[in-house]
């Protein structure tokens, strides 16, 4: 039996970098919970944490929140560096790249490793739950739960239950998204679910217009802005997400559903091959100034 969301005291998130992070913020300061975060790598650990720490002092800067609140936030995150060394964890968020193998290999690492009633839920933004949760000990206590990014500003969690989740894992996953501030929408268990099976073929399509020469960048972003009423264009949007993620979900889209009109465009392969990612590279689509 998975746990009631009045018994999750301890968050333990998967993967430190950016959504990570994000979920681990959020779920310290809103919903008040403690966090532990588990990366392999050192250096990702200490990136994220002064990213983290970036965050709060912004908000503080604004008038948001106070340096006591910075001070609780941080009293109540912890770090390791592998699964094997979770503390205490009532709910687990995985957060690592979309790469189907390697969630499963943590999912079946941690139902091995954590108590029975542990829920497991991943970030994942179109990978089959059901395929995740069947690498599981238990199944009935994995969930998707697709937040978006940036997780502090966006209210929408996308809840997926997988073929296998129990109505308790769902109960306990809304009641946890609600008490982290968050609004939530559910999704059937297909690729994409609703956020990005919508959202990636528009980029995409996006992409083709501009490898096509239908128009420059700034034309196609600026038609999408004006026109349409969008606060950003979806060649900048793609280079926010990181074209390497636009990449894997249309993948993920054309191999699962099999149509054509989710081929990934030749450009967007092309960008990803050359190590132009976006934002987080300095360069994608559009250029950007180093930090």
């Amino acid at each position: 039996m998975s746990a009631s969301a009045e018994s999750i005291k301890n968050v333990c998130v998967v993967g430190a970098g950016q959504m990570g992070i994000g979920i681990g913020l959020v779920a310290a300061r809103v919903a008040k919970l403690n966090v532990q975060f588990i990366d392999s790598s050192p250096v990702q650990l200490t990136k994220g944490l002064e990213f983290l720490d970036k965050l709060l002092v912004k908000d503080i800067a604004k008038g948001k929140y106070s340096e006591e609140v910075r001070s609780e936030v941080k009293g109540r995150i912890t770090t390791a560096s592998s699964i094997g060394q979770i503390s205490s964890a009532d709910f687990v968020i995985e957060a690592v790249s979309e790469n189907v193998e390697l969630k499963r290999k943590i999912f079946a690492e941690l139902s091995e490793t954590l108590p029975p009633e542990t829920i497991l839920a991943t970030n994942t933004s179109s990978i089959s739950i059901t395929k995740i949760a069947s690498a599981a000990k238990r199944p009935e206590n994995v969930i998707g739960m697709h937040f978006m990014n940036p997780v502090p500003v966006m209210k929408l969690v996308e809840i997926i239950p997988g073929l296998q989740t129990s109505s308790q894992t769902l109960d306990t996953t809304l009641a946890l998204a609600q008490k982290m501030g968050k609004t939530t929408t559910m999704s059937q268990d297909v690729p994409g679910f609703i956020a990005n099976r919508l959202l990636m073929p528009y980029i995409n399509e996006a992409l083709i217009a501009l490898q096509e020469g239908i128009a420059t960048k700034e034309d196609i972003d600026t038609t999408m802005k004006l026109g349409t009423n969008n606060p950003m264009g979806p060649l900048t949007l793609a280079d926010f997400i990181g074209l390497d993620t636009c990449l894997a979900i249309m993948k993920v889209l054309h191999t699962e559903l099999g149509d054509s009109k989710y081929r990934p465009a030749v450009l967007l392969q092309k960008y990803v091959d050359a190590g132009w990612l976006g934002v987080k590279s300095g360069r994608g689509i559009y250029e950007y100034a180093k930090k």
